[in-house]
Formats: structure tokens, sequence, C-alpha cells
């Protein structure tokens, strides 16, 4: 087991209690800026590997996004998060989320269970959740350049509460005609929420951009 902890007074901790453990190795460092290379190298680790922990709330998305994008990428992920964000990573569509498409890109995510405040100490003031990340081999949308099309995405998610044609306008900045025209190509309805749409459905919004993509305004 390698643990990552950035927290001096925590390391010193950790290290008094499993120094007789010869399969813990304390490293001290941030997760977020450390590359999952790094911290094998720096534990003594290889492939492969899992990624478990109680994520730092204001940062847990950032952590979980950059192990999903790391170059060596965890067989799997359990993390505790704000159950909110763990229900969003873990959303169907109906209920989608950019947080959404861009979690389940890269892997499968479900809510295990949550946890009451009561459990910590201090309590949070939010309540939070187990979720579980299994992670794909290579992304799940078969496209030429995922940024891209995460960039895509995040354009179609610029107005969450308007239909699409009108959230895509003001996210890729074009007039709605065009929007409504790029729908059209991809077979989809122009009066659907972003929410509404699978990753397939914005996989052929990505193809339908690319193959005719417009000029912003």
């Amino acid at each position: 087991m390698i643990a990552v902890e950035v927290d001096q007074r925590l390391i010193e901790r950790l290290r008094e209690k499993f120094a007789g453990a010869a399969n813990v190795t304390i490293v001290e460092g941030d997760a977020l800026s450390m590359s999952a290379a790094e911290i094998l190298a720096a534990g003594g680790g290889g492939l492969p590997f899992v990624v478990a922990g109680n994520l730092p709330y204001f940062i847990g998305t950032a952590i979980v996004r950059k192990f999903l994008r790391d170059v060596l990428r965890p067989r799997w992920m359990v993390v505790t998060l704000q159950a909110e964000v763990a229900e969003n990573m873990a959303a169907a569509p109906g209920r989608m989320g950019y947080l959404a498409v861009q979690t389940q890109v890269f892997a499968d995510a479900r809510v295990l269970f949550r946890i009451p405040a009561k459990a910590f100490r201090p309590p949070p003031k939010v309540g939070s959740a187990v979720v579980r990340l299994d992670v794909h081999d290579s992304p799940d949308v078969e496209v030429d350049d995922v940024e891209r099309f995460l960039a895509l995405a995040a354009a179609g998610f610029a107005a969450p509460r308007k239909r699409l044609r009108n959230s895509l306008a003001i996210g890729l900045r074009i007039v709605a005609a065009d929007a409504e025209a790029m729908i059209v190509r991809a077979g989809l309805d122009s009066a659907q929420r972003p929410a509404e749409l699978s990753l397939d459905d914005w996989r052929a919004l990505y193809f339908a951009y690319r193959a005719a993509p417009v000029e912003s305004r």
C-alpha cells in the first residue's frame, strides 16, 4: 500500500503507526500534482494498481479526473466524495451533467453507499458517499480526439437548463440555426435538454460538428 499525504503532521503519525508494516509506504507529496508513475516509483509499486481513499472534497473531482486521464490508469477507484458529486459522476441519461460525461468516458461509475455525517470527526456539513469507478482500458467513446469531444460536451452544457439547441449555440458561440442544423445531422432532437443525452448521443453530435464545423460569432 502506498499512502500519499501532504500534511506533515499526519505523515509523522502515519509513519509511527505503520512503522512495522513492510508492505506500507508513506509518500510525502500532493496527489494532485504527482503522476501515477511518480507515486508508484516513490512507493516501490508497479502495475496493475488501484486507488482508494477519502478525498478532500474541495479537490476530490480534480484528483479523480487526474487519475482517469493519466498515462498509467488504475484498474479501479473506490473513493469517498461529497454525495452530490458522487451521484453526479454516476448519473444516467436524463440527469447527466458534464461531470458525468467526462467521468463515464473513462470509467463505469456507481455509488456504493452513503456515509452519515456522524461517521466523521468533525462531522461535515454535507452528505458523503462512496463511489466505485471501474476504469476502461480505452475511452468509452470511439472518437478521433477525446479532448475535443469533451470540449464539445462542455459547450453543450453551457446553459444546461435550456434546450440543447440554445445551450449548444451559447457554448460554441454560434447562431441557434447552426446549432439546430448540427443537432439534426446527428439525428437528435433539438428540444432535448443536455442532461437527456447519452454518451452515444454526444458522440453523434461530435461527428456532426466535425463534419461541418461552423464559425463562432
